[in-house]
């Protein structure tokens, strides 16, 4: 009865189209995936022969390269300074985010009540998280180098980038506390433990590779982004290291980003080269996230064994 059923329900499709319709959004799918992979490693491939121009045309010294500071002379010229300043943006941004979007997740999460005004508030940081860098970076121009006078800074820097991102890690924190099982938390206050005990000893140890890998991830962001950093006032050349919060910088993207607008084809080289050390600053937050999140989830099953 069940076959005549289904017989009548499908008796006016035809089912050698359908699998034809298919075959085709498949070969779309694959043919566009495709696509986005052959530009990435044509793009990879173009930066690649322009860093070993660099290196043997323009004999560009590695060593120098990777320890001196800029200089509008391109011969004289190095990234050393901006890979500085860019350690020194991450740290800053990493300790300004974190803090206050896992508290914001956790607040979201286990003390607020669940009613419109929440669902609101979330709504409201997952539109965020899709907000155009420049303009974090064009708030802190008008909010904090000029209104209140801080100046062009690295510290200015990192509060553009933690804006940027702090949005992100929120949405990543939120959904790793939600998917902790509630059985866990029940067992908790079962044994007398009070709802901060369980937060801190139970439901954040797992939620925190999840956590991790979002902060990571959205660092990696953040550590690519040119536009805030240009608003926020960097300077053209970083002729000096920067030795702390308050001193002026140029970023590893900001200077890649100068360096491709000079008219000597020595310094294409030369962006060439900060591309591929920036991509291995990358590359290296990739796996560290990967390590991480591996190593809290080893440490959570033992303790659940």
């Amino acid at each position: 009865m069940s076959l005549g059923r289904g017989e009548e329900l499908f008796a006016d499709i035809d089912l050698r189209r359908e699998k034809l319709h298919n075959r085709a959004f498949h070969a779309i799918l694959v043919a566009a995936s495709l696509f986005g992979l052959v530009m990435l490693v044509l793009l990879i491939l173009d930066v690649l022969w322009e860093s070993y121009q660099g290196l043997t045309v323009f004999q560009i010294d590695l060593v120098q390269f990777l320890t001196q500071p800029s200089s509008s002379r391109a011969e004289r010229a190095g990234f050393g300074a901006s890979i500085l300043a860019s350690i020194w943006l991450m740290v800053l941004t990493a300790i300004l985010a974190f803090f206050l979007a896992v508290g914001c997740a956790l607040y979201l999460v286990e003390y607020a009540p669940r009613n419109r005004m929440t669902r609101l508030i979330e709504a409201n940081l997952a539109n965020l998280a899709g907000v155009p860098s420049i303009v974090y970076g064009l708030l802190v121009l008008a909010l904090i180098v000029n209104d209140a006078g801080l100046g062009s800074v690295i510290l200015a820097g990192a509060i553009a980038l933690a804006l940027l991102i702090v949005p992100i890690i929120i949405v990543a924190s939120i959904e790793a506390i939600r998917a902790v099982p509630s059985g866990v938390r029940d067992g908790s206050y079962a044994m007398g433990a009070t709802k901060w005990q369980t937060i801190r000893r139970v439901v954040l140890p797992q939620a925190m590779p999840g956590i991790l890998t979002g902060t990571i991830l959205a660092l990696a962001r953040a550590i690519g982004e040119t536009a805030p950093l240009i608003m926020v006032g960097t300077m053209l050349h970083a002729t000096r290291y920067p030795d702390g919060p308050f001193a002026s910088f140029s970023a590893m993207p900001t200077q890649i980003y100068n360096w491709t607008y000079q008219a000597d084809r020595m310094f294409n080289g030369l962006a060439a080269l900060g591309i591929v050390v920036l991509l291995i600053f990358l590359v290296v937050l990739y796996v560290i996230a990967g390590y991480l999140r591996k190593q809290y989830e080893a440490e959570g099953t033992l303790t659940n064994v």
